[in-house]
């Protein structure tokens, strides 16, 4: 037992695929009867994960919104959000002591509705207030019938309705170490199977998938999609699409290293200029609340908006059979003009908001763009492996209780403690050095290091903070950054410590995430010497030298030129017999009883479609204009001629 419990403790070293999890930490798996609280939070999404029993703890900053857990990336969008149905919708909930919903639930709510909460449908503003007699009666109704879901709530036991609010599911092994938790997203799962929790641990076994392998960099299994996820992003005139297979993907490397990969089917990002620099909003919003303006920039923002609306709904209907077949939908889309992008009504929609597949991200998102698009998709199907003392969790869990027994009464405002001169210089440094780490500034970062005289075993303060629970120093903030630059710079020239643990125990290289952050803890190594530090303590592999990287990234960036040649190639050679085999069809039927079909390609409505591709709606209509003026002088001339 002792031999099999290192085993599967030495699994939890590297990262877990929720679809491609070890036989070893499955057999054992079995579903905590607790609320766990989250540990170890994403990066930047401390805000999005935590929850109603939790809120007085989460710092607010000024881009995200701790009513309903969301994260912005300007003041626009937060503006945007404090006028939109969903924000409104809390703000009335909390009021009455309803049960506050997060995106993905508002959004299923609107789903289950005749009417959708944001009004009618032809409405193109997300700056404008709702009307108050179409939005706000329906904001009623979807209050009466949360408030009646909420007492019919209050009849299950209190454990089992928190674990059911948690976005995770955490799992436990009686083979892992004590106190040790796995967590999984609970949105990775179908409606059904996040009803049923009891059976929760077999919904996560039948999810297991046979990794597909590469050989020769040929994907064997090419022609089978197999199961699949779509995920989009919409906002600011971005918009990122991506569907994605399940099943992880093996590609063996040189000297037979097996890696394992992400498999992306198809990808595709579009990007419009839409708003209104230095002002902020879409130029329909702006319109719908001043009035339609005349200049060139907001014309050419109207056709932006139109052209954008329609590159995505092209898309859409371009992958539908994947999107139809996709296990899940992850949609993020803020305001009503982007909502009513994807599921507004017209002819061939795609997506629907009632969808069962329907998610929205559990975590904060930044702008759409295909790297963020597959940062989210490594968040949602990696596991989380969280370490706490039940008896704090338990203890946790019982004051929250003792609270709710008791009548609420104004208490007075506590007073804050005063600080000490040493504990203020802290709190700025930490400030200070973590912004720099945020925005990867090492020349700025080593010198405000070395001005100050910061010692190599310094600590973000307060150490209580949620900031700092999961990177207390900063050589940890660098690493779960993924910035080796930082890395290196803080080793090498800084000195830092590496084997400072967090109070997971883990180390700084412990939350590194890509091997370029990993091979930098490996370089400094190499340059520092054995005797600097206690590398086996701060768990740091064999030393390696910037050069041997360099080749290594030499030799990976070769063979990835020589796979997208060869893919270009076989493109190419596709789309030429393609073209042979349409030219050989259309010789063959040229001439049909001696007349040929050359004039009978295109329609005359069709010829005049393809003249106005391309024009602005004043040119059309101009266009238009002199066909109609045309025709009645021919008319006219024909009528004197007669």
């Amino acid at each position: 037992m002792a031999d099999s419990g290192s085993q599967t403790e030495a699994l939890l070293k590297g990262p877990l695929y929720v679809y491609d999890l070890p036989s070893k930490i499955l057999e054992n798996l079995t579903l905590k009867s607790h609320a766990q609280p989250i540990a170890t939070p994403p990066t930047d999404t401390v805000a999005a994960t935590a929850h109603s029993s939790d809120r007085e703890t989460v710092i607010a900053t000024s881009n995200s919104c701790t009513l309903c857990q969301i994260s912005f990336q300007n003041v626009q969008e937060h503006r945007d959000h404090a006028r939109s149905d969903h924000h409104r919708y809390n703000v009335k909930a909390q009021l009455r002591g309803n049960q506050l919903l997060n995106e993905a639930e508002f959004t299923k709510a609107i789903g289950e509705i005749d009417e959708s909460i944001s009004g009618s449908e032809s409405s193109e503003s997300d700056e404008d207030e709702p009307e108050p007699h179409a939005s706000d009666s329906n904001l009623v109704a979807l209050l009466k019938k949360q408030a009646k879901i909420s007492q019919e709530e209050s009849t299950v036991p209190q454990e089992r309705n928190a674990l059911n609010k948690q976005p995770i599911v955490w799992f436990s092994n009686p083979d892992l170490p004590q106190n040790t938790a796995l967590g999984v997203y609970k949105a990775i799962f179908s409606n059904k199977e996040q009803d049923n929790l009891e059976h929760i641990v077999d919904a996560l076994r039948r999810k297991q998938l046979e990794p597909i392998k590469r050989v020769n960099n040929t994907d064997k299994a090419s022609s089978n999609q197999g199961p699949h996820i779509f995920m989009c992003m919409i906002g600011g005139g971005h918009f990122a699409a991506m569907i994605i297979g399940l099943a992880p993907e093996i590609q063996k490397r040189q000297g037979g290293i097996e890696e394992r990969q992400a498999r992306v089917l198809a990808h595709k990002t579009f990007h419009r200029y839409t708003t209104r620099r230095k002002q902020g909003g879409a130029q329909s919003a702006n319109d719908a609340a001043k009035g339609a303006a005349h200049s060139a920039g907001s014309s050419l923002r109207r056709y932006n908006e139109a052209a954008l609306e329609n590159d995505i709904r092209t898309l859409l209907k371009d992958w539908q059979a994947m999107i139809d077949t996709a296990e899940l939908i992850f949609v993020r889309a803020t305001g009503n003009t982007n909502r009513k992008t994807l599921f507004g009504s017209y002819e061939g929609q795609v997506l629907r908001n009632n969808d069962a597949r329907l998610r929205s991200f559990p975590f904060s998102t930044r702008r759409a763009t295909q790297a963020e698009l597959m940062r989210c998709f490594k968040e949602l199907t990696r596991v989380k492996v969280s370490q706490i003392d039940e008896t704090a969790l338990a203890a946790a869990q019982a004051k929250p209780r003792e609270t709710s027994t008791k009548p609420v009464k104004p208490a007075p405002q506590p007073k804050a403690p005063k600080l000490s001169e040493e504990e203020e210089a802290a709190m700025l440094h930490t400030s200070q050095i973590q912004a720099l780490i945020r925005r990867s500034k090492a020349p700025a970062l080593l010198s405000y290091v070395s001005n100050n005289a910061i010692p190599p075993s310094f600590r973000f303060f307060p150490a209580d903070a949620p900031q700092n629970h999961h990177a207390p120093t900063p050589l940890h903030l660098a690493a779960n950054s993924d910035s080796p630059a930082l890395v290196i710079s803080l080793l090498s020239k800084a000195k830092f410590d590496p084997t400072m643990k967090n109070s997971e125990g883990k180390t700084p290289f412990d939350l590194a995430r890509d091997r370029a952050t990993r091979d930098a803890f490996r370089v400094a190594r190499h340059e520092l010497g054995e005797s600097a530090w206690d590398w086996e303590a701060a768990h740091v592999p064999s030393p390696i030298s910037q050069a041997e990287v360099s080749q290594r990234q030499e030799k990976e960036r070769e063979e990835a030129t020589k796979e997208e040649a060869d893919r270009r190639k076989a493109e190419i050679e596709r789309l030429k017999a393609e073209e042979a085999a349409n030219v050989a069809a259309v010789e063959k039927r040229k001439n049909v009883g001696g007349r040929k079909l050359a004039s009978l390609d295109k329609t005359a409505t069709e010829k005049r479609e393809d003249e106005m591709r391309g024009m602005t709606p004043e040119m059309r209509m101009r266009l238009e204009r002199e066909r109609r003026a045309r025709a009645a002088e021919e008319r006219i001339r024909r009528m004197q001629g007669s």
